[in-house]
C-alpha cells in the first residue's frame, strides 16, 4: 500500500512538472512571438531611405530626406512635360503589338473653369499626378481647353497631334529647403496628320517644385495598368505645384525671387499662373 501511494506521488509529481515545463515554454513562445510582431509592425512604418535618380539609372542613398539630385530634378520637369504635351491621339503601347500597332485614345473627360466638359489624353492625365493636389484641377482644366477635338478624330483628313519640343532646362535653383525653381524653354508643336503644316507656339515655364514624402506602392495583382503609371510617377518624390511664365534674360540663373517676380508681373498671359 505504501509503495503504491509512493508510485503515485512520483507520477503526480512528473506529469506536474511536465505542465509548469510546457506552460513555460508556451509563455516564453508567446513573448517571442509578441515582441517579433511588434519589430515587424515597426518595420512596416519605418520610411525608406530616399532615393534619387542619376544619369545613368543608379540610385543613391541621400541623408537629408528633402534633398534630391539636380540632374533627377531636371530629368522629372522634362519627362512630365514632355508627357503632359503629348497629344498623338494613341495610347502609351503596353506590351510589343501595341507598339506596331497602338491603340486609339478616347481621351478623359474633365470639367474646364468655364463649367464645360473637354478632353485631355490620357498621357495627359496620367502626367497630371505629378502635379500638386491643389493645383492638379486647375492646371488639367487649362490642358483641357488648349487640346484641340481633332487629336481624337478617327478621321485622318481631320485628325491633329502635338508634341513639346524642350530646348532647355535651366539647372534648378534651391528656393527653399526641398523646394527648386527650375527654367524650361520649349516650343508645343501641333500639326495635322495628313500634312506637313506645323502651328509652332513657344512654351517657356518657369516650374515651381518640391520635395514629397514617401508614397507606397500598392500590391502588384491588385492594380490596374493605370494605376501602375501612377504609382510610377509619384515614386519620383517630387511634384510641380506652381508654373510661372518664364522671364528670358541673360542672368536667369542670379535672378533673386525678387526680381523674378518683378520680371514675371510685366507678363500677361492666360496659361498656367496661379
Amino acid at each position: 500500500m505504501v509503495r503504491l501511494l509512493e508510485k503515485r506521488q512520483k507520477s503526480v509529481s512528473l506529469l506536474t512538472t511536465f505542465a509548469i515545463a510546457t506552460f513555460g515554454l508556451q509563455v516564453l513562445a508567446l513573448i517571442f512571438l509578441t515582441l517579433q510582431g511588434l519589430k515587424i509592425r515597426q518595420l512596416s512604418l519605418r520610411k525608406p531611405a530616399a532615393f534619387v535618380q542619376l544619369i545613368a539609372g543608379q540610385p543613391i542613398g541621400v541623408t537629408d530626406d528633402l534633398e534630391r539630385n539636380s540632374e533627377a530634378i531636371r530629368q522629372f520637369v522634362s519627362k512630365t512635360m514632355t508627357s503632359m504635351f503629348n497629344w498623338s491621339g494613341t495610347l502609351p503601347p503596353q506590351n510589343i503589338e501595341e507598339v506596331s500597332k497602338p491603340k486609339p485614345d478616347s481621351g478623359i473627360l474633365i470639367k474646364t473653369s468655364q463649367g464645360n466638359t473637354k478632353k485631355v489624353t490620357t498621357s495627359s492625365w496620367i502626367a497630371s499626378f505629378a502635379i500638386s493636389e491643389d493645383f492638379r484641377k486647375g492646371f488639367l482644366s487649362e490642358i483641357g481647353a488648349m487640346t484641340p477635338p481633332e487629336v481624337f478624330a478617327n478621321n485622318a483628313n481631320q485628325a491633329m497631334s502635338a508634341q513639346l519640343a524642350i530646348k532647355r532646362v535651366y539647372p534648378p535653383q534651391k528656393i527653399a529647403p526641398g523646394k527648386w525653381r527650375v527654367g524650361m524653354v520649349a516650343d508645343l508643336i501641333q500639326k495635322k496628320r495628313d500634312s506637313d503644316r506645323k502651328v509652332i507656339t513657344p512654351f517657356n515655364k518657369d516650374l515651381l517644385v518640391r520635395a514629397v514624402d514617401y508614397f507606397p506602392y500598392p500590391v502588384e495583382d491588385t492594380t490596374s495598368v493605370l494605376q501602375k503609371a501612377i504609382y510610377s510617377i509619384r515614386s519620383e518624390r517630387l511634384e510641380i505645384y506652381e508654373i510661372r511664365n518664364l522671364c528670358l534674360l541673360d542672368n536667369y540663373n542670379n535672378l533673386s525671387p525678387d526680381k523674378l517676380q518683378q520680371c514675371g508681373s510685366g507678363i500677361k498671359s492666360d496659361s498656367f499662373t496661379r
